[in-house]
């Protein structure tokens, strides 16, 4: 097989704009596309890869100087990220690995749930039950619940905070010994606990 001279020479032109290009703009395009794939390097490896096709394939994109526009580049980069998202379908889950996923919305447990807020509720002392009750489940504001309790918005506020922290620890029996050594390390008053 014989090779015509310029053959050779064109080849190794086409090589080093190769080269130019995968050296040039590639790095920064790959660290832009970790980022848009969310830190996975080898699927921004891949979509680097279509980039630089797509780059090659348009020379018309180079500049006069015949390097490729990085506008251009960085355009193309976030299309083909934009359609490897949009073609991606999430993992379908079945048979046994459905069992692993509880259904959120379960009825028998918000009754359950609801039941245990609302005994928690009970336990608490009068004042820190009427605000929790004014504040969040007739969602009424700081100032609201101030005028319909005959206090101070100041006094509204601090009694929510300890009425939820005394709520968590009634919810979470675990954590309680930890946030009542807390508790006591604050400075709030202790006739609103």
């Amino acid at each position: 097989m014989t090779v015509h001279p310029g053959a050779a020479s064109a080849s190794a032109g086409l090589d080093a704009q190769l080269r130019a290009l995968y050296d040039g703009p590639a790095p920064g395009l790959l660290r832009y596309l970790v980022r848009l794939t969310n830190g996975d390097r080898y699927r921004a490896e891949d979509l680097l890869q279509e980039t630089l096709v797509r780059a090659w394939r348009h020379p018309e994109s180079r500049t006069e100087t015949g390097e490729w526009r990085r506008s251009w580049l960085y355009t193309v980069a976030r299309n083909v990220a934009i359609d490897d998202l949009r073609t991606t379908r999430p993992v379908e889950l079945v048979g046994d690995l459905l069992d692993d996923h509880p259904d959120d919305d379960d009825p028998v447990e918000r009754v359950i749930d609801a039941g245990v807020v609302h005994a928690a509720l009970d336990a608490l002392p009068e004042r820190q039950r009427t605000v929790l009750v004014e504040v969040y489940l007739r969602e009424r504001s700081g100032q609201e619940a101030a005028q319909r309790l005959g206090v101070p918005v100041g006094t509204v506020k601090s009694r929510t905070f300890y009425a939820l922290q005394a709520l968590r620890e009634l919810l979470d029996p675990v954590a309680a010994p930890v946030n009542h050594r807390l508790s006591a390390r604050s400075s709030g008053p202790a006739a609103l606990r």
